[in-house]
């Protein structure tokens, strides 16, 4: 059995090991931290539970792949619901309304609030589900290799691709495509999926709103961190073996050809080594090789955030699973985050409220609020002299759109900066995607999964091909595996 060893246990690196595991490799997990999960992880406090990081569940069909690969019953290990809305949002001029599953539900409840012609919103996201079908499901299932050349599927997206989406910016093809200030707001939200800048991304990233507008939101029971332990029991079940507290020194070459990993001053053997660690890191720290590092920050970094895990001990009926409070001015929160490298003064503000669906997740009466907003990468911010100065704005935005004081009701908080995320999770910068897709072919120069320059090194996650969150990490995970295979 060849040996594989795995750095990092975020959701690419699990899902890895559980692909590589069944295709009769001997795996093992190197995770520095003592929980695994990455930043999929999950806090308790005073009878709160808060996950931690990711909190959008979509497209669960790349979780069930792996435990239909495994030949197991999914539901003995994780379970979901479908949800009839995707978020709630609420706008600086005390608009609000609730983005149903249903397309049509949703056009003409948009057209009944804010005036905007249903049809716009039904065209838009047909355009979107269409380029996702013809255009990203290509980008994100194969390597961006010569090998496209010779796929059927190439010559069929380049066929659909529009003039828009490679020559305007996700802001300029959404003011075309609608008439209301809200409706173009509420689709250049989708650029933050990335960590981008709608007014800078291409508009080819308005396929993004057809995984959650069109394709359908998802909630897993038990909270996201019930994504982690299916898939670490199942990678258990079938001989991965991990490793937490664990932190790998070093990635071990011989001319050029990965020979094992240094953890804790001591050598693993390996055949294979597979990088779950931020890219950057993964040159800098773990190969000593600042050449290519340094390439890698020739990308702009993608934007991080501030969260407040706040336990409230009333309950808000106004809000849902995932509830949006938009900025006044969104152009410059974006310039705030990306131009001037510092935490915006009136961010948009997002609320994540799993109670809603777990009770068990808040005392009677109370709700576990994930509060978040986004942030430049860290760069010698202050984010402690920060923190009193985001939560007044935030207290303040919410009050006058719940009409409560919310200060009143917070008896628990904690808090996780950019610089914690960059701490804990080796995320350089506390950059949530790696890279930002703020220019037309940021994209083509994230890192591929197969490293040109080391022998038998591959790369999975966020930071590199085809990109970050939940969804990408499943797919990126499927190309390592398939390629090492």
């Amino acid at each position: 059995m060849r040996k594989v060893a795995i750095i990092g246990s975020g959701i690419a690196g699990l899902a890895t090991s559980i692909r590589l595991a069944l295709k009769d490799y001997n795996v093992s997990v190197f995770e520095a931290n003592s929980y695994l999960g990455g930043k999929l992880s999950s806090i308790e406090k005073e009878g709160f539970t808060f996950d931690t990081g990711p909190s959008l569940f979509t497209a669960p069909e790349n979780i069930e792949a792996l435990f239909s690969l495994a030949k197991k019953d999914i539901t003995n290990y994780f379970t979901y619901r479908d949800l009839d809305e995707s978020c709630r949002y609420f706008f600086a001029n005390g608009k609000k309304i609730i983005a149903k599953k249903n397309v049509q539900a949703f056009a003409n409840e948009a057209e009944k609030v804010f005036g905007e012609p249903a049809d716009n919103i039904k065209k838009y996201l047909q355009n979107s589900n269409k380029a996702y079908q013809n255009i990203g499901e290509l980008f994100l299932d194969f390597p961006l290799d010569l090998s496209l050349i010779t796929k059927s599927e190439t010559y069929k997206a380049l066929f659909s691709v529009k003039f828009p989406y490679i020559t305007k910016s996700l802001n300029s093809y959404n003011e075309s495509s609608f008439k209301t200030p809200e409706m173009i707001q509420l689709f250049n939200r989708f650029a933050t999926y990335n960590g981008s800048n709608p007014y800078k991304a291409p508009a080819m990233l308005s396929m993004i709103s057809s995984l959650e507008q069109s394709q359908g939101t998802f909630y897993p029971n038990g909270g996201m961190i019930s994504i982690i332990k299916a898939l670490v029991q199942l990678a258990k079940e079938i001989g991965v073996k991990f490793h937490t507290n664990s932190k790998v020194e070093k990635i071990e070459t011989f001319k050029n050809t990965v020979t094992g990993v240094l953890v804790n001053g001591k050598k693993y053997e390996a055949d294979i080594v597979v990088s779950n660690m931020d890219i950057y890191y993964t040159y800098k720290n773990l190969l000593s090789d600042n050449k290519f590092a340094h390439k890698v920050l020739k990308q702009e970094r993608s934007s991080s955030a501030f969260i407040f895990y706040w336990g409230i001990d009333t309950t808000f009926s106004e809000l849902g699973l995932h509830n949006i409070f938009f900025s006044e001015d969104y152009k410059k929160e974006f310039q705030h985050i990306f131009e001037e490298s510092i935490l915006p003064d009136e961010p948009t503000v997002y609320v994540n409220v799993t109670s809603k669906f777990d009770k068990n997740q808040a005392p009677n009466n109370s709700e576990n609020w994930f509060v978040m907003v986004n942030a430049p990468a860290h760069n010698d911010h202050n984010w402690e002299e920060q923190k009193e100065k985001i939560k007044r704005f935030i207290i303040k935005q919410l009050n006058k759109q719940l009409n409560t004081n919310l200060e009143d009701h917070i008896v628990v908080e904690e808090t996780l900066s950019p610089l914690n995320i960059q701490e804990k999770t080796a995320s350089f910068m506390g950059s949530l995607y790696g890279t930002s897709s703020n220019s037309k072919m940021a994209a083509f120069f994230r890192q591929q999964n197969r490293s040109k320059h080391y022998k038998n090194l591959h790369f999975c996650g966020g930071s590199v091909h085809p990109g970050g969150g939940i969804p990408l990490c499943f797919k990126s995970a499927k190309l390592v595996a398939d390629d090492i295979h």
